[in-house]
């Protein structure tokens, strides 16, 4: 008897999965993400969401909403250092992140001006956390100041700190960030671009 030593190669093994249609790929798919959910091994969930000002990559842990991310930032980039940081077990999910899809989606057509999501604050720590916390407070419609951003947080002299706490925030859009503007009125940086925040605050004056 002959045997057969021919190793398959890639496209071989892969076969059986190209051939498969999409919908049941899908179905396939989550059912995993479900199942991963369950057995509390998905620490991170993580989705991508189209808006005014670009696709949003959204990422959660059973905390709540961990991170918010603009394209400009590269999105596998943003996925890999949630893995060195917070977990490795991240996997494209929805149902954990449809009540953030949706409120984004009010947001964004004007007809939400609060979100109410729980939110996960590990990726912040120390003063840039007490800035991330008061942001909030600042009224759809409106603006503060950096300095008065830091007077709200407690120390009235770390205007820069205010400054680089905005810069970093993990949770642009839903922490309103976009609200906090230099004293002269002029925008001063923002993670999504200057054009994304003057866009922001557009909508919210309509």
């Amino acid at each position: 008897m002959t045997v057969d030593h021919h190793e398959p190669d890639v496209s071989e093994l892969l076969a059986p999965l190209d051939s498969v249609e999409p919908a049941v790929m899908q179905r396939l798919h989550d059912r995993l993400a479900t199942a991963a959910a369950q057995q509390h091994t998905l620490d991170i969930a993580y989705r991508t969401v189209d808006s005014p000002i670009g696709k949003l990559l959204l990422a959660a842990t059973e905390r709540g909403i961990v991170r918010v991310a603009f394209e400009v930032e590269n999105h596998d980039a943003v996925l890999q250092l949630l893995a060195e940081k917070l977990s490795p077990r991240i996997l494209f999910s929805t149902s954990r992140l449809d009540p953030a899809a949706r409120e984004l989606d009010e947001y964004f057509s004007g007809t939400r001006h609060r979100f109410d999501l729980p939110l996960d604050f590990s990726l912040s720590r120390g003063f840039r956390l007490s800035v991330l916390e008061h942001l909030p407070q600042i009224a759809y419609g409106h603006t503060e100041s950096y300095a008065q951003v830091a007077l709200a947080a407690g120390s009235p002299g770390a205007v820069r700190a205010v400054g680089t706490a905005c810069a970093t925030n993990p949770l642009p859009v839903i922490v309103p960030c976009h609200r906090v503007v230099k004293s002269d009125g002029s925008f001063g940086n923002y993670l999504g671009g200057t054009e994304a925040k003057r866009t922001l605050l557009a909508l919210e004056a309509a």
